[in-house]
């Protein structure tokens, strides 16, 4: 997420409350998950395992609870809770904005698209040109929709990550204030969930087309021309490339690939990342062909038991 403006790092530390190391005036450009980060961008980390991951990443400002040395280059923030403190920076630089309305005036929607009844559309949502909004679809605030897009009913767009930090007293959440991104000539069946990013995007690739009741996690980059079947949940920071297809229930974990013109089918479960050009199927994930041979090897079980008996 890039802020309106150019901070200066003092500015920042204003804003937090906290101590900082470096030039009072380090420029701060945006904030971003560790996986997205680009120069100018705040990254936060609150445990010491992922401290070198943080400070050696493209991100410039390490919001970190820990005074460390400062890479070259650098600046650091120092919190005693970068989890919160980040959440007070997504607070400030995108607060959520109520409205009265169904369609936000702040939304631009382009000729010859048509919105049915009863949708929602928020404050600075962008929808393309020959769309099909069906009924009852709810588009959260900054969702980016191309042209063409096919959007059936009862689909969600833009609602927060699934992301907390387990307290003492429960759970606190890492506010989302990201956005969904849907390219051209995109199909969404009914009753959809896609999740926003974190601070980046969550994107769905030009041409891709999502059966009924497929969720897809915050911060996932769905490449172009994908088909992924009815009942998949795709879970957060997943990367699926180009002309996948994915059938039916298949299930990820996060921040997993799958390649390039892959096949995954029916139930299986994602636990790692695959490459593209092959047929997957199983749980844990396999070659489908070396899974099934499994499967007919077991079945042999029963036979083999008898002739040693």
């Amino acid at each position: 997420m890039k802020f309106p403006k150019i901070h200066s790092l003092q500015e920042i530390a204003n804003l937090l409350e906290c101590e900082f190391i470096g030039d009072p005036n380090f420029p701060v450009s945006g904030m971003n998950e560790i996986h997205v980060v680009e120069p100018g961008d705040i990254v936060f980390v609150d445990h010491p395992k992922y401290y070198d991951k943080a400070l050696q990443s493209a991100a410039t400002i390490v919001l970190i609870n820990k005074k460390v040395d400062c890479p070259e280059g650098k600046a650091l923030l120092i919190s005693d809770d970068p989890f919160r403190d980040f959440n007070t920076l997504t607070k400030h630089f995108r607060p959520f904005q109520a409205t009265n309305v169904s369609i936000a005036l702040s939304a631009t929607i382009g000729e010859g698209t048509v919105i049915q009844p009863n949708c929602f559309v928020g404050n600075n949502v962008t929808i393309g040109k020959n769309c099909v909004i069906h009924p009852n679809v709810t588009i959260y605030d900054h969702t980016v929709i191309g042209n063409n897009v096919m959007i059936h009913a009862g689909t969600i767009l833009g609602a927060d990550a699934f992301y907390y930090k387990k307290r003492p007293d429960g759970f606190d959440q890492l506010i989302s204030g990201g956005r969904v991104v849907i390219e051209d000539n995109v199909g969404i069946g009914a009753l959809c969930t896609i999740d926003k990013g974190v601070t980046g995007d969550t994107t769905i690739g030009e041409g891709t087309k999502l059966d009924n009741q497929v969720h897809v996690g915050h911060d996932t980059v769905i490449g172009k021309k994908c088909l992924i079947a009815s009942q998949t949940g795709i879970a957060g920071c997943v990367v699926i490339e180009d002309e996948v297809t994915i059938w039916g229930q298949v299930g990820t974990t996060s921040g997993i690939t799958i390649g390039a013109k892959a096949v995954i089918m029916g139930q299986t479960g994602v636990t790692k990342s695959v490459e593209g050009g092959k047929s997957y199927f199983g749980t844990p994930i396999e070659e489908s062909r070396e899974k099934l041979k499994q499967l007919a090897n077991i079945k042999k079980i029963p036979e083999i038991l008898n002739k040693l008996k």
